[in-house]
């Protein structure tokens, strides 16, 4: 069964989706590092992260190759998707939160979008 295949710890990845989807709204930064002034994809990832002690490389081709390799089918809240040039981080119900372009909110900045496979999707990595 799926509950069965869940890590002990699959509440720790859900904690990471919740605290990522509470900087919604914020924006977008090429570079950046901040949650509330300005992020990108993979410093999102990796500041979320940082939240709960869990150290995620900086550059999105990196985080590809880190973690744990999870499928796609098998994907949990807080797993990070891997797409070409781009990271994200899943949140449940076929929805990914991440710092998308510097476009204003919602067209860009922190938001969610779904389906989570809006883009081809390269791999699955578990870092928690």
């Amino acid at each position: 069964s799926a509950a069965a295949s869940k890590p002990s710890n699959a509440s720790l990845g859900q904690q990471i989706a919740d605290k990522a989807c509470e900087y919604i709204g914020n924006p977008y930064v090429y570079g950046g590092n901040s949650l509330t002034n300005g992020i990108d994809c993979s410093g999102f990832v990796q500041q979320i992260h940082a939240l709960f002690g869990i150290s995620t490389p900086r550059v999105s081709d990196d985080i590809q190759n880190g973690g744990k390799a999870v499928s796609y089918s098998d994907m949990l809240p807080g797993d990070v998707i891997c797409y070409s040039g781009h990271v994200a981080i899943y949140i449940g119900n076929d929805t990914i939160v991440h710092a998308s372009n510097s476009k204003p909110y919602p067209a860009g900045g922190i938001k969610t979008t779904s389906p989570a496979n809006y883009r081809t999707v390269l791999a699955v990595r578990r870092y928690w």
